[in-house]
């Protein structure tokens, strides 16, 4: 294991996703290496141009060709940043139709470390398949930081008590920092 860890930093399209190079600033500062990649959807939210000059590697978003080299170095653990209720649901049925899903599909065949942060708003983490999604993903081994007390109102842009928790998602990944470089 390299000194410094590789993280692959997921980012799906919200709101959360803007704030991204603060957090991968942070990220940096403990000690990863980190690697941006994205949804399409999150293209709209994420400066890939900053990530870039933070990380800098390129930020991915699509697939590459079969014959072109990897841009990227092999992740240690992943971090999906929000997780929105679209890419939970795919990755909890295997679906890989995307750059994100593929990466996080064989994450959990190969038995990557994975935290997810997912942002639905309130209404869509109440539908049925959103919780047996995220339970399906835990039974995988995937850890899942999820307070739905906490989540957006779908009836309001700014609800009071909606927060991303930026503070438990570092907190866990300093502690799987330490956990990758001590073995």
């Amino acid at each position: 294991m390299p000194a410094r860890p590789v993280l692959y930093v997921i980012a799906c399209g919200g709101r959360p996703a803007a704030e991204l190079p603060s957090f991968v600033e942070r990220l940096l500062g403990d000690g990863w290496t980190v690697c941006a990649v994205a949804t399409p959807a999150a293209t709209r939210f994420v400066d890939a141009a900053r990530l870039s000059e933070l990380t800098g590697l390129p930020v991915r978003s699509d697939y590459k060709r079969p014959e072109e080299p990897d841009v990227l170095p092999p992740a240690d653990a992943f971090a999906v940043v929000p997780a929105t209720f679209n890419t939970v649901n795919k990755w909890a049925h295997g679906i890989s139709d995307t750059l994100v899903l593929g990466l996080l599909n064989e994450a959990v065949g190969q038995g990557r470390p994975i935290v997810a942060a997912p942002w639905p708003n309130a209404a869509l983490a109440r539908h049925p398949v959103f919780p047996r999604s995220v339970a399906e993903l835990r039974a995988w081994g995937v850890t899942v930081l999820l307070d739905t007390d906490r989540l957006p109102n779908p009836d309001s842009d700014e609800p009071s008590g909606a927060t991303f928790p930026w503070t438990d998602l570092r907190d866990h990944l300093r502690s799987l920092r330490a956990r990758l470089t001590e073995g």
